[in-house]
């Protein structure tokens, strides 16, 4: 008897097989973010209606002494889902005019993206140290006790918005308890504004975003051995007022039966039926405070553009027990 080779299945199977075998079929935002996906992510923030990139680099640009004699030196950065690094530079020059040696850790899950960030960090601050962190927030933040200075942790691009409300509390409660007080959080967010502004940069004309959103298929068929027809599928942003959140669906064109190889199951498609696979919260300045204060952050200072369409936001690990909810 022949034995056969046991090929060990991608950690998110198992959320990939209930998600499409679920009422309202869904799949986990995190996926979208392969080497490819960081690629076409980082051409998004370039288009001219994905305002929120131009925006919030506009504030570091402009705002970044007065952050740093808030948040106070010396202290190591630490930036969370740090892509490619693009804005991040701006800040770390001038915590680098205060502090003679500057660490900076950027954390992401694709290793492409890092190396880029590691390449025009090194370029634009060329003092700062940097020690690239290859990480799936999933399965922790226990990197941060590792570093024994003290800590501002970078949270940008309002990417705290693709978490439900009881998630995005998680996560930033798991943040906290691998802080010590002294540490501070530099959190981003897209604040809540009228439609007509917020769903183009979602949906752009150039159809940038919706390769992005189906590129999370092609992910399924090369590893997962599934056999999705992309053309069959369209990219859908709508807005959601009672939530405040822009969701993001892939619609079937047809009825269709799917394969996944991995494990061997059929998925079955009306005509018109969606995957959900992202939303995208804008904030009031009430769900900011609200946000911060239950997951054991103290908001001490936030920073807007001259419309107040982004925001980022000064927190300080609490000392005390979290607040209620």
């Amino acid at each position: 008897m022949i034995a056969r080779e046991l090929v060990a299945l991608p950690s998110y199977t198992d959320e990939v097989v209930c998600g499409l075998t679920s009422r309202q079929k869904t799949l986990p935002f995190k996926l979208l973010y392969d080497d490819r996906g960081s690629e076409l992510f980082e051409e998004i923030t370039r288009l001219p209606e994905y305002y929120l990139t131009r925006i919030e680099l506009e504030i570091l640009q402009g705002r970044s002494g007065e952050m740093v004699q808030e948040i106070g030196t010396p202290v190591s950065v630490v930036e969370l889902g740090a892509g490619t690094a693009t804005k991040t530079g701006t800040l770390l020059r001038a915590f680098s005019r205060r502090q003679m040696r500057l660490k900076y850790f950027p954390v992401d899950i694709s290793p492409s993206a890092l190396d880029d960030a590691k390449r025009r960090i090194r370029n634009e601050c060329p003092n700062a140290a940097i020690r690239p962190v290859i990480a799936d927030f999933s399965n922790g933040f226990h990197f941060l006790r590792e570093i024994s200075e003290r800590k501002l942790v970078l949270y940008l691009g309002s990417s705290i918005g693709n978490f439900e409300w009881e998630n995005a509390v998680g996560m930033l409660s798991k943040v906290r308890e691998q802080l010590s007080p002294g540490d501070a959080l530099l959190l981003g967010t897209d604040m809540a504004k009228d439609p007509s502004i917020l769903l183009p940069a979602y949906d752009d004309a150039q159809g940038v975003t919706s390769e992005f959103s189906k590129n999370i298929l092609l992910r399924l068929n090369r590893e997962l051995g599934a056999n999705f027809d992309v053309e069959t599928f369209q990219h859908i942003a709508e807005w959601n007022p009672a939530q405040s959140r822009i969701e993001i669906y892939l619609e079937s064109l047809q009825g269709q039966t799917v394969t996944l190889g991995v494990p061997r199951l059929g998925i079955q498609f009306r005509s018109g039926e969606r995957i959900h696979t992202e939303n995208s919260y804008k904030f009031t300045m009430e769900m900011v405070g609200r946000m911060l204060r239950v997951s054991g952050f103290v908001l001490s200072r936030s920073w807007f553009d001259r419309r107040e369409w982004f925001g980022l936001h000064l927190a300080q690990a609490h000392s005390a027990t979290k607040g209620t909810k």
